[in-house]
């Protein structure tokens, strides 16, 4: 693509933060929501747009911070419109109910334990243990907003049940 001013975007750059970020951003996001498919759709989504700005993306301080935030807004719109839908299906089908396949992550544990968390919690400690972020971190004080921060001991109890590890593996 090129710039206004007639040059290549700084794609070496945008390759280095995509080579470096994807794979983390999409296994923490699958881990956060229980659909790889969604967590893919989404980062890829957050990618597309940031290389359409990445002129002005790569001057930010932490370009893949812009690029998770986008990505977590673009997973919350897909879930908003598959609830929408399953409302709408369910009055159409009335008591019918869509069962869906259990995904297929690397770390059954660490996804049982994150299951039991509420959603913005989920997230928090998808970003937390997966991805490896802190608080401060873009992305993870955008988890935390809304929903305060994950309780010190509930915390300490999923890093116990998982063992105080992220997902380092592949999808199985």
């Amino acid at each position: 693509m090129k710039d206004d001013d007639g040059g290549l975007h700084g794609s070496a750059d945008f390759d280095e933060t995509f080579r470096e970020h994807y794979w983390p951003m999409v296994r923490s996001l699958a881990i956060a929501c229980g659909d790889r498919e969604a967590a893919a759709d989404a980062v890829q989504d957050a990618f597309t747009r940031a290389y359409v700005r990445w002129r002005r993306i790569s001057r930010y301080d932490h370009p893949a911070g812009w690029i998770r935030h986008v990505a977590l807004n673009r997973l919350r719109d897909h879930f908003r419109h598959e609830a929408r839908g399953e409302k709408v299906m369910e009055r159409l089908q009335g008591d019918a109910t869509m069962v869906e396949p259990a995904p297929d992550l690397a770390d059954d544990s660490l996804a049982a334990a994150v299951a039991e968390l509420p959603q913005q919690q989920r997230i928090a400690v998808s970003l937390y243990y997966v991805e490896q972020l802190r608080e401060g971190d873009r992305g993870v004080d955008e988890a935390h907003r809304g929903s305060g921060q994950i309780p010190p001991a509930r915390r300490a109890g999923v890093a116990a049940r998982v063992g105080g590890r992220g997902c380092t593996g592949g999808w199985g």
